[in-house]
């Protein structure tokens, strides 16, 4: 099949490569001059394990292309996905819109015979019937079904994601449209992945409820780590044994410093703003949204406490980790954009280390220094913050990182190491909910 592939962000260069490697002819269409260049070179403008032997290996098959005028793309695709972003609208909290209108009415113009056009955006519930709307205003004979087709991509597990999906949610009751979708996703029948036909609207409150479901878990088991750490529990063991309840499961109960990312912030903020529109309030939504917000900020005085101090005046904190997790390049709403900054306005000078989010991190957080690897970041630190659990941080040598520091006290906001090891080796050590 032939697809047409707008916007080479995260999700559509990811999406785009996927496809292509099933088998179907993908062209992938940006307006940004630079990023198609760096593609069309043979760099990925963003950091997921494994996508750049994925392109590679699909553009030199012949399967996979990219380029900044898409019309003849779009004429010729049996599917055309709107993967562009839909931020947050400044002031008033609504997901913006304006990239994926925009690109409906360029695609109204251009479909030649029948045509789905599929809303792989994240969008809210009705942006489906809008997209069809306006590809109706501006080509009345236009030949197509609109479908909502939401992504469930985790960064840095994508393409393992992708093609070993849960479930691939299709909004749609066209028929036509349906059968496209069904020869799309063929490949995926091997693994007997369910494929979930639903009606649009459905689909696209499906995306934003999973999100919202999950941040509402990641921050039900934050709050119960600082019920443990206030009654002397262990809030890892408070997980195990709740998660081993299938009702539960494991999954999404490491407490931490507060989500941040691509999705759940602006996912969370914009079902909210929906269902308050609908007068249909969702007020679990609501809390976990400003608990979280909360709880990122007050992470500076859980690192001065366990200095022992109010004022970080004249003292130096080594920080690991900026990305809002491992293995991605990712800076959008990130914990270490709330601690770092707070930290500063505690008087704290700041070194860090980030094995691919420095170069991000650098537009984003003024003052840093940034350093070249983990133990450089600890020389000379009063105190060392574990803010990002990447692999490379879990076996540090510990007594290599006492000599290094000015004072052995650690702070490790993803419970990475053992408080008895740490204790043990000479540090002053604290953690998330563990007493």
């Amino acid at each position: 099949m032939r697809v047409a592939m707008i916007g080479t962000g995260y999700v559509g260069l990811v999406s785009g490569a996927c496809f292509a490697d099933f088998g179907h002819v993908v062209t992938c269409i940006d307006k940004d001059p630079s990023k198609i260049e760096r593609l069309e070179r043979g760099e990925i403008p963003i950091f997921e394990p494994g996508l750049d032997d994925l392109v590679a290996r699909n553009v030199r098959e012949g399967r996979l292309f990219f380029t900044l005028e898409g019309a003849q793309a779009i004429k010729d695709a049996d599917a055309v996905f709107i993967a562009v972003g839909t931020p947050t609208r400044r002031g008033d909290g609504h997901a913006d819109l304006s990239y994926v209108y925009a690109a409906a009415e360029e695609i109204a113009g251009l479909i030649d015979g029948f045509t789905v056009v599929v809303t792989k955006s994240t969008v809210p519930v009705g942006t489906g019937d809008e997209v069809e709307a306006i590809i109706k205003r501006v080509n009345p004979n236009a030949q197509f079904a609109v479908v909502s087709n939401p992504e469930f991509l985790r960064e840095g597990a994508a393409i393992e994601d992708f093609k070993r999906p849960d479930r691939v949610v299709v909004g749609t009751d066209d028929e036509r449209g349906q059968a496209v979708m069904r020869d799309l996703y063929r490949p995926l029948s091997l693994n007997e992945t369910p494929l979930v036909f639903t009606g649009r609207r459905t689909s696209e409150l499906i995306k934003y409820a999973a999100n919202a479901f999950l941040a509402m878990k990641i921050t039900f088991i934050n709050e119960m780590a600082d019920l443990c750490e206030a009654v002397g529990a262990d809030v890892q063991q408070v997980a195990k044994g709740i998660g081993l309840d299938k009702r539960i499961g494991s999954k999404f109960l490491n407490a931490g410093p507060g989500y941040g990312g691509s999705c759940f912030p602006k996912d969370t903020i914009a079902l909210v703003k929906t269902a308050q529109d609908y007068g249909a309030p969702t007020r679990l939504i609501e809390t976990t949204v400003e608990v979280n917000d909360a709880r990122k900020k007050a992470m500076a005085t859980k690192i001065a406490k366990a200095m022992q101090l109010d004022d970080l005046t004249g003292r130096t904190i080594g920080v690991l980790g900026l990305t809002f997790k491992p293995n991605t390049d990712d800076m959008r709403d990130a914990p270490s954009l709330d601690i770092v900054p707070a930290l500063q306005a505690l008087g704290a000078k700041v070194q860090a280390f980030d094995p691919e989010g420095a170069k991000e991190a650098a537009h984003m957080l003024a003052g840093v220094e940034f350093k070249s690897g983990a133990y450089e970041a600890a020389e000379g630190a009063d105190a060392l913050v574990i803010i990002t659990e990447w692999d490379q941080f879990r076996a540090l040598d510990l007594d290599r990182l006492k000599l290094l520091m000015t004072s052995p006290t650690v702070v490790d906001l993803r419970n990475v190491y053992k408080p008895v090891e740490m204790v043990r080796h000479g540090f002053t050590y604290a953690s998330i909910g563990r007493g």
